[in-house]
This record gives C-alpha cells, sequence and structure tokens, in this order.
C-alpha cells in the first residue's frame, strides 16, 4: 500500500470530489462518492461495486489498514490532512474517508431477483424522490432480510451520495435496479410467483386488508410496493397490485412516513425470519 499525500484540493488527482453535485458524477461520469470509515469498508469488503479511488485523512488511513490493504494495486489512496477532505463537502461529514466508485451498467430488474423455486421478499418503490427516505428504506430492506430492491422510474438514484450514507452502506451491497416498462412489469413479477402487496392506508380501496391480518407463512414470495412521498401509491399502480395493505393508526392520522412504513411493514411480513 503507498498512499499519494494531497496538499490542496487543487491537485487534478482529486478532481472527482471537488464539489462535484451527484447529477454531474452519475449521469456523466457514471461514479459515485461514498463518505465514512463504515461505507468506504462496505464499498471495498462486501459490495458487487469497486472503488476507482480512495480519499482519506491519516487517522482514517490507520483505521481502515487492513481494508486497504486488500485493495488492488491500480486503485490509488490519497491522503490529506482533515481541513483539505472537510473541504469536499464544506463541514465533517465524511469521518475522514471518501472513496469514488463506479457502478457499471444497471442489470435487468429480473437479474436481481432470487430463482424461481427460492422463498423471497423483495421491496418495489414507485417514486421515491428523496434521497434520504431512499437510503433508509434500504436500510430497512437489508436489516429485515429482504433480498432485492425494485425502482419506479421517477425514483431517486440509491448510489447518490446522501442515499449511500443515510443507508448505512445497503444501497452499496442489497441488489437493486429500475423495473420496466412501468408499472406493467408488476405483472412480470406475478409470473415470478409473487403476490404483489402495496402499502395504502385507504381501507376503501378493493380488497384491503389490514397488515395485522396478513399470515406470513402464506406468502411464500412476496412483493412489497411503496408509493410516493405524499400521495401514495398512484392509481395505476393500484390496479396492477393484488393487495392492497393499511398499517393501522391512532384515529385522525391517515399516514407515516414511508421510510418508517416500510420498516413496519418489512417486520410484520416476516422477513427477517
Amino acid at each position: 500500500m503507498k498512499p499519494h499525500r494531497i496538499e490542496t484540493l487543487d491537485d487534478p488527482r482529486v478532481a472527482v470530489y471537488r464539489n462535484l453535485r451527484d447529477f454531474e458524477l452519475r449521469r456523466k461520469q457514471g461514479l459515485f462518492l461514498a463518505e465514512g470509515r463504515e461505507n468506504v469498508r462496505c464499498l471495498i469488503e462486501r459490495s458487487p461495486l469497486f472503488p476507482d479511488s480512495v480519499f482519506v485523512t491519516d487517522s482514517a488511513l490507520e483505521g481502515l489498514r487492513n481494508t486497504l490493504e486488500g485493495l488492488a494495486t491500480s486503485v490509488p489512496i490519497f491522503v490529506a490532512e482533515p481541513r483539505v477532505l472537510d473541504a469536499v463537502a464544506g463541514f465533517h461529514l465524511h469521518r475522514g474517508a471518501l472513496a469514488a466508485g463506479r457502478a457499471g451498467e444497471s442489470p435487468a430488474f429480473e437479474d436481481v431477483l432470487p430463482a424461481d423455486s427460492a422463498p423471497s421478499r423483495i421491496v418495489v418503490v414507485e417514486q421515491v424522490a428523496a434521497a434520504d427516505n431512499l437510503g433508509a428504506i434500504f436500510r430497512n430492506a437489508q436489516a429485515f432480510g429482504a433480498d432485492a430492491v425494485l425502482l419506479g422510474p421517477r425514483s431517486a438514484d440509491p448510489l447518490y451520495r446522501k442515499a449511500i450514507r443515510v443507508s448505512m452502506g445497503a444501497t452499496l451491497c442489497l441488489p437493486h435496479a429500475r423495473i420496466a416498462p412501468w408499472p406493467s412489469a408488476l405483472g412480470r413479477l406475478r409470473d415470478r410467483g409473487y403476490a404483489i402487496l402495496a402499502l395504502h392506508p385507504d381501507p376503501r380501496a378493493p380488497g384491503s386488508r389490514s397488515l395485522e391480518d396478513l399470515d406470513p407463512a402464506g406468502l411464500r414470495r412476496c412483493a412489497l410496493v411503496l408509493g410516493a412521498e405524499g400521495t401514495g401509491i398512484s392509481a395505476p399502480v393500484l390496479q396492477q397490485v393484488d393487495t392492497p395493505v393499511r398499517i393501522e393508526m391512532a384515529p385522525g392520522i391517515d399516514s407515516i412516513n414511508v421510510a418508517a412504513a416500510s420498516a413496519i411493514a418489512l417486520h410484520a411480513l416476516g422477513v427477517s425470519r
């Protein structure tokens, strides 16, 4: 391991780290940034994705030494004073560790699903535009043992840096893909043996059931569809699902945050068990 010393962010070797917006990184260069020691460790040790480079402080270099020694010699490790890394985001979010990675081609959504013979739980996100909400959904999906997350065309990019940070690295490790054509491709999940549930708070929806009345043992393969922030499940998607499912709440409360709802539903569906 031969780190390269960086004295200023003007150094062209670390140009990718210089306050570039996620859109510019992802769409124009095909890159993403992972922030924080645990996310950098996750990217290197557990993710199917690969780092292009790593940018750390001396302290983080020592803390991550065992992990960094496993990198290929072609992956440069840049080291700088904390003030230099702080200038990347303007404040200390990264705990002295950043990594730039390349996502490559997005897989077809069928390719991230378990074999048809396997029991399975997956999450389908119709339209979650906020990267922090999407990151929290991924964190919950990983925590409760979901196999994959599928994303509608208008959901945020799970490799935006805020999504990675909030997910605690789950977006780097949990299989995910865009599902298209939307929403008719939900029928292809049904063909793969998935019962399609949608979190929808209106008890008047045809076929609506309370979450607590579901029998997880009777759902061998299940896809849980989450709607948009604010508007929830759209009418075209609701027409594609098998069962609208609601979380019972106190009188006068009609909904909760989509990420919180995902955690409640995934636990009730017995994913971790």
